[in-house]
């Protein structure tokens, strides 16, 4: 059953878990509006309003822009956290990263640069009327 959260901005979300899981490929992009589990292999872009969690035999080759990342396998591609980007003893990260917050692990390892602040989240961001 799906349970509803508020997120900090105050908007309700529908708080199904999507999994990918192990053995799984995609080809293409992903927009979730909740948490989303990678254990399998996505070779393209992901946004989600949620968090996002890389299994340790998860991989993502593409960009990443969600609320929250935690990552225990591998990213090629830069990565964009709204809150937190935490990065396990098994992760990888070959790309830019852009975090509010960042927690790293010994043993983790990560090519690229790093900036920190409040990033803002295209999907969080609300339409100008016209």
């Amino acid at each position: 059953m799906a349970k509803q959260s508020l997120k900090p901005s105050g908007e309700s979300l529908n708080q199904a878990i999507n999994i990918i899981s192990e053995g799984t490929k995609i080809k293409g992009d992903i927009i979730a509006s909740g948490d989303i589990r990678i254990d399998g292999e996505l070779n393209g872009n992901i946004s989600a309003k949620g968090k996002l969690v890389v299994g340790p035999t998860g991989k993502i080759k593409g960009e990443v822009d969600c609320y929250n990342v935690e990552v225990s396998g591998i990213i090629q591609g830069k990565v964009s956290a709204s809150e937190l980007l935490n990065m396990k003893a098994t992760s990888k990260i070959d790309g830019d990263i852009i975090a509010g917050k960042l927690s790293v692990e010994p043993g983790s390892i990560f090519s690229g640069t790093c900036t920190m602040g409040t990033p803002k989240h295209p999907m969080n961001e609300t339409e100008k009327p016209k």
